[in-house]
C-alpha cells in the first residue's frame, strides 16, 4: 500500500506502509510499520538505572549554562545531553535519527521525562513528541563557551574546563581509596574529515584529510580527549593535558606514583623534562636511527643466531645510556630490543627514567611498555563503536563537543562493564557486542495514572545476564547509599 504526503506546493512524496514477502505455504506474508511505539532498545532500562544512580548526566549538565527563556523551554540541557549520549550508546550516530527517536517512550523514560509517551503534551508546542528533534539537538552541539547577547538560536554555553574535569573526577570516584601507582597512556589517532570542516589538513602518514585527536587513558578509564588538527605533531598539547590531569589527580591522591607511557610520537624532550621536573616517571618509544642500530649490533647477531638455531623468533635486550646530538637536554636510559623474526631484523627502542633495579631491560619492554597496546583497543572502541569520528560539523569547536559527547558515552559504557557486567559473559565485551546482545531488546511501554510498565521480549536469549546486571546495579546503589 502507498500513501502520499505533501511537502510543498504541487509536490507529493509516496510512502510505502505495507510490504509483501515470500508466502508461507498458502498464506501471504505481509509486514508494516504499524506496531505502535515499540522500542528496539529495552536495555535502556539498565542504562537508566546506572545513570540515575551515578548522576552522570546531572554532572555533565552542570558544565553547561542555559540562557534560554525558561517559559519557552521544552527540554532541559540535562535531558538534551542524556538523549544524545544514550542515542550514541544505542547505535544512533546521526542527529536525523532523533526525528523518529523523539517518539521512543523508553528512550524518553531513560532521559528522565515524566511523560515518556507524550500523551499529556499533545496540545503543547511539541505536539505529543516526548523528546527533542534533530534541530534542537543540533543547536546544543553548536553551543559556545560564551553566548553573545545578539545570539538568536545558540542560547546554551559550556565550560570546557568543567567538562575536562568530569572525566578525571569519574576516575577518582571509582576508587574507594587512593591507588599507589597509575600509568597514564598517551596516544593520537586519525579522525578523517569528509568535507570543508574548519581545521582540515592533509596528513601524509594517514594519507587523508583528518583531525588528530589526543587521548589520555588510565587503564580502561578515559581521562582526556582533545581534538587537535592534523598540521600538528601528535605530541602537541600533551604537556598541557598531562599538567591538567596530573594536578587534578594529585590534589586528591598526593602520594600516588605516576608513570607516563606513549609511543615514539611522544618521545620529545619537553615531555620527558616535564616528567623529570615534576617527579613523574615515563617509558616512551624511541624512534630508531643509525646510532641506535649500531649500539645493539652484537645483540642483533646473538638474536639471529638463536633464531636460526631454534627456528623461532628470538629477542636479546641491551640496557645503555644515550643522548641525541641536538634535541635532548640530557643523557637518559634506553633499552634496545634486538629481535630476529626468522626472516628479518626487528629492532625497537624505549627510553625511561625508571631504574634498572625496578625494571630490568626485558621486563621494562615486555611487561610495562608493550601493555600500552590495550589503549589502542579502547580508542578503536570509542572511534568505531561510539562514533567519536563523527566530526562532520563545520567548526572545530562543535566537533570537539561531539568528541566529548562520545567520550561521556564511553565513560558510561566503562562504568557499565565495571559495575554491572562483572562476573558475566559480557564482562570484557566491546561496545558493539554489548549493544547487540544486551541493549537491543524489543520493548513495549504502556503508561497509566499509577505506573509505567515495560514489557520486554519473552524470547530474549540472555535474560539470565540481564537479571544479573540489574542485581549488580541495585547492589552497587545500596552500597553507595
Amino acid at each position: 500500500m502507498l500513501t502520499t504526503q505533501g511537502y510543498g506546493r504541487n509536490t507529493t512524496r509516496c510512502i510505502r506502509t505495507e510490504f509483501d514477502f515470500q508466502p508461507a505455504g498458502r498464506r501471504r506474508v505481509e509486514g508494516a510499520f504499524d506496531g505502535g511505539r515499540v522500542s528496539s532498545d529495552g536495555g535502556l532500562l539498565l542504562l537508566r538505572e546506572l545513570t540515575e544512580s551515578s548522576g552522570v548526566f546531572r554532572d555533565f549538565a552542570s558544565c553547561f549554562r542555559d540562557h534560554r527563556d525558561p517559559s519557552r523551554v521544552e527540554h532541559t540541557v540535562e535531558e538534551l545531553l542524556a538523549q544524545r549520549v544514550l542515542g550514541l550508546l544505542c547505535g544512533y550516530e546521526d542527529l536525523n535519527d532523533h526525528d523518529m527517536l523523539r517518539d521512543d517512550a523508553l528512550l524518553a523514560l531513560a532521559v528522565g521525562k515524566i511523560d515518556p509517551t507524550g500523551e499529556q503534551r499533545k496540545r503543547e508546542r511539541d505536539r505529543g513528541h516526548a523528546l527533542a528533534g534533530k534541530s534542537t539537538l543540533n543547536r546544543l552541539e553548536l553551543a559556545k563557551p560564551t553566548v553573545a547577547g545578539d545570539e538568536r538560536y545558540k542560547k546554551i554555553s559550556y565550560d570546557d574546563h568543567g567538562i575536562q574535569r568530569l572525566f578525571v573526577d569519574t576516575f577518582l570516584a571509582a576508587h574507594d581509596r587512593p591507588l599507589a601507582e597509575i600509568v597514564l597512556d598517551l596516544d593520537a589517532t586519525d579522525d578523517p574529515v569528509h568535507g570543508k570542516q574548519e581545521g582540515r589538513f592533509f596528513h601524509g602518514f594517514y594519507d587523508s584529510y583528518c583531525y588528530l585527536p589526543l587521548y589520555v587513558f588510565c587503564g580502561d578509564f578515559l581521562l582526556g580527549a582533545a581534538l587537535n588538527t592534523a598540521d600538528k605533531q601528535p605530541v602537541s598539547g600533551a604537556v598541557e593535558e598531562l599538567e591538567r590531569i596530573v594536578s587534578q589527580i594529585l590534589a586528591r591522591w598526593p602520594d600516588v606514583r605516576v608513570i607516563v607511557r606513549g609511543d615514539s610520537g611522544f618521545c620529545r624532550d619537553e615531555v620527558m623534562r616535564w616528567c623529570e621536573d615534576n617527579g613523574l616517571f615515563f617509558v616512551l618509544g624511541l624512534q630508531k636511527n643509525s646510532r641506535l642500530i649500531v649500539e645493539i649490533e652484537d645483540e642483533m647477531k646473538q638474536a639471529r643466531a638463536i633464531s636460526e638455531q631454534t627456528g623461532k623468533e628470538a629477542r636479546v635486550f641491551k640496557d645503555f645510556r644515550y643522548e641525541t646530538n641536538r634535541t635532548w637536554s640530557r643523557e637518559r636510559r634506553v633499552v634496545g630490543k634486538a629481535e630476529y623474526t626468522t626472516d628479518k631484523e626487528n629492532p625497537r627502542f624505549v627510553t625511561t627514567n625508571l631504574s634498572h633495579d625496578e625494571y630490568d631491560a626485558r621486563s621494562l619492554y615486555e611487561d610495562l611498555y608493550c601493555a600500552r597496546g590495550d589503549m589502542e583497543n579502547r580508542i578503536k572502541e570509542q572511534q568505531l563503536g561510539l562514533f567519536a569520528d563523527r566530526t562532520s560539523a563545520h567548526t572545530l569547536r562543535a566537533n570537539q563537543l561531539r568528541l566529548w559527547l562520545s567520550s561521556v558515552a564511553y565513560m558510561i559504557l566503562n562504568e557499565l562493564r565495571r559495575l554491572a557486567l562483572a562476573g558475566t559473559e559480557l564482562a570484557h565485551a566491546q561496545v558493539s557486542t554489548i549493544r547487540t546482545r544486551l541493549l537491543k531488546i524489543g520493548a513495549i511501554v504502556t503508561a497509566s495514572v499509577r505506573r509505567i510498565r515495560v514489557s520486554l521480549s519473552s524470547v530474549f536469549p540472555l535474560q539470565h545476564v540481564w537479571w544479573r546486571v540489574l542485581e549488580n546495579l541495585h547492589r552497587h546503589h545500596v552500597m553507595r547509599r
